[in-house]
């Protein structure tokens, strides 16, 4: 296998650090990147620290806070220098709010916004002009089953910020494809237990708005919906599933991998509506003649 050099955005808890270790552990040089490295003490950094010295795993933590052009920047140009190259970024930093839409500010909407989508935009600005050097690539994004599965209330902020990214997501494979960068999108569904996604959420800022939700018609209903999300998934749902599929992707040879890939244990259903749209979407480049934008070309010959 070929070592490949990663960044990781969101890599400090859930998704991002299993994914991380998983990749290291695979035999790539992986940048697991977060927003803060003192935060919670330092833990998700003492762990990455420990990994990289006990099992002699090529991981480092870097500082990137996706809201900060100036972070991104100066992550990217230390990456570059020390490993000579970026060849894959993943996609994962992100934020879960969960509440009555109405009782979050228009602030608080932006800033889910900013990080979840406008977040790619400025990691994307920053590593492209490399990665469209390199001949082949990959940019995976970590996605949700939200934005095309079965929805519960009270979490459209998140679920809203995750289809506008999901929408980004479709439009680059198709503008980095001639050159040489592939894309896929990994679709979770709704893991409950495992991440600190759900319990680390974020709450409108609007108490008195969402109180005339909980005290009043919508009563238990916040309850019943986590509870509902909670008991769709298996027993044995393993967020860890997650990581590996990422790691499956990385090895796969360039060219052959999948545009999206589903690990959703409570098949809320977006596996099938992803499918009638992927394919809608594949049918009209190919009515306009650019079918060939759908797969990576390769430029360089490699």
């Amino acid at each position: 296998m070929m070592q490949q050099t990663i960044l990781i955005t969101g890599a400090s808890s859930g998704f991002g650090a299993m994914t991380a270790k998983a990749l290291a552990q695979a035999g790539h040089r992986v940048y697991a990147s977060m927003r803060d490295p003192q935060a919670r003490g330092g833990a998700a950094v003492a762990e990455i620290e420990r990994l990289a010295r006990e099992e002699k795993l090529a991981i480092s933590a870097i500082a990137l806070d996706v809201l900060s052009e100036a972070s991104i920047e100066a992550a990217v140009k230390t990456i570059v220098a020390e490993a000579g190259r970026i060849d894959v970024v993943i996609h994962n930093a992100g934020h879960m709010v969960f509440g009555p839409i109405e009782a979050f500010t228009p602030e608080q909407l932006a800033a889910l916004y900013d990080v979840n989508v406008v977040g790619t935009q400025r990691v994307n600005r920053a590593v492209l002009p490399h990665m469209r050097t390199l001949g082949q690539a990959l940019m995976i994004w970590v996605g949700s089953s939200s934005t095309r599965g079965g929805t519960p209330p009270f979490l459209a902020p998140y679920f809203a910020a995750k289809a506008g990214m999901d929408a980004l997501a479709q439009s680059y494979a198709l503008e980095l494809a001639r050159f040489g960068i592939e894309t896929t999108i990994v679709v979770p569904g709704a893991f409950t237990k495992g991440t600190e996604h759900f319990a680390h959420s974020g709450k409108p800022a609007d108490t008195e708005r969402a109180a005339a939700y909980w005290s009043g018609p919508y009563a238990g209903v916040d309850d019943k919906a986590l509870n509902g999300l909670a008991g769709l998934e298996p027993a044995d749902a393993d967020p860890a599933k997650v990581a590996e599929a990422i790691v499956d992707l990385v090895a796969t040879p360039h060219g052959r991998r999948p545009f999206r890939v589903h690990i959703d244990p409570s098949d809320d259903g977006s596996t099938i509506v992803n499918g009638v749209a992927d394919r809608v979407r594949a049918q009209l480049l190919e009515r306009i003649g650019l079918a060939d934008l759908l797969h990576p070309s390769n430029p360089k010959g490699t």
